[in-house]
């Protein structure tokens, strides 16, 4: 049986710093279209570099994750709305989100790129992105930072419902780049067979973030707490660091 948010931050606001005793689900929301951060299984079932630090997170707090499968678009507005408890599908902690919802402390932090097909007029300079077509996914900090700085040059921001979409038409040519995380272009797209042919275009951008944290509600500063003190334990005792090995050959936390 679930048992609601607000009993959970009940419980551990009377826990004194103190994880919550009994368990709970907590509901989160992801989007599995953004390998290796977040993916789905043949059998249905969710993994990737999120959904191992939700788990361990969940244990630490006693609680139950419950992963929903939302658009990236859709993850506020169904947080808002009550249809989750929490956001963790590498949504990036910006000063245009933290109007509308509370976040934890940082996750892990990647700069942006630009990838495009080996030869193409994008692969030697930034400069001929005018008049092309830049596939970006929906409701992310890429298509702002597009639609802001490269839309005014002409460029063609070209905005889908998932990751997966922006990749299948940048191989199939309707796409002359994409723009997206720099972890996840290159485990997710430039490492596979599909991304064969394809390269990082430029350097990497900042798209003035503060890193990625779990989305919470404005109201939930207790459950924010227990979050936060669940990751600080996590890299303290080395456990984060084992669940990055599994993905990564570098530390993602960008100190």
């Amino acid at each position: 049986m679930k048992i609601s948010l607000m009993i959970l931050s009940a419980a551990l606001a009377f826990s004194s710093g103190a994880f919550a005793a009994d368990s709970t689900t907590l509901r989160l929301g992801i989007d599995p279209t953004y390998p290796p951060m977040d993916s789905k299984a043949p059998d249905g079932s969710f993994k990737g570099f999120d959904v191992d630090l939700g788990n361990e997170i969940c244990k630490r707090i006693h609680a139950r994750c419950q992963w929903v499968e939302l658009e990236f678009s859709g993850m506020i507005p169904a947080l808002q709305a009550r249809k989750i408890d929490a956001i963790l599908s590498s949504m990036a902690i910006t000063e245009k989100r933290e109007q509308q919802i509370l976040f934890s402390s940082k996750l892990f932090q990647f700069k942006s790129r630009l990838i495009a097909r080996q030869g193409s007029a994008l692969a030697g300079s930034l400069n001929a992105l005018a008049g092309k077509a830049i596939g970006v996914q929906s409701g992310t900090q890429f298509e702002g930072y597009a639609l802001k700085n490269w839309a005014p040059l002409g460029v063609h921001v070209v905005a889908y419902k998932s990751q997966e979409e922006v990749f299948a038409d940048l191989e199939n040519g309707r796409l002359d780049g994409a723009l997206l995380g720099s972890v996840e272009a290159d485990y997710g797209f430039l490492r596979t067979p599909a991304g064969k042919g394809f390269a990082f275009v430029g350097e990497p951008l900042s798209m003035g973030d503060r890193g990625v944290g779990i989305g919470l509600r404005k109201d939930e500063t207790a459950v924010q707490a227990s979050i936060n003190e669940a990751i600080a334990s996590m890299r303290k005792d080395g456990t984060y660091a084992q669940i990055a090995k599994k993905y990564f050959d570098f530390d993602p936390y960008g100190n």
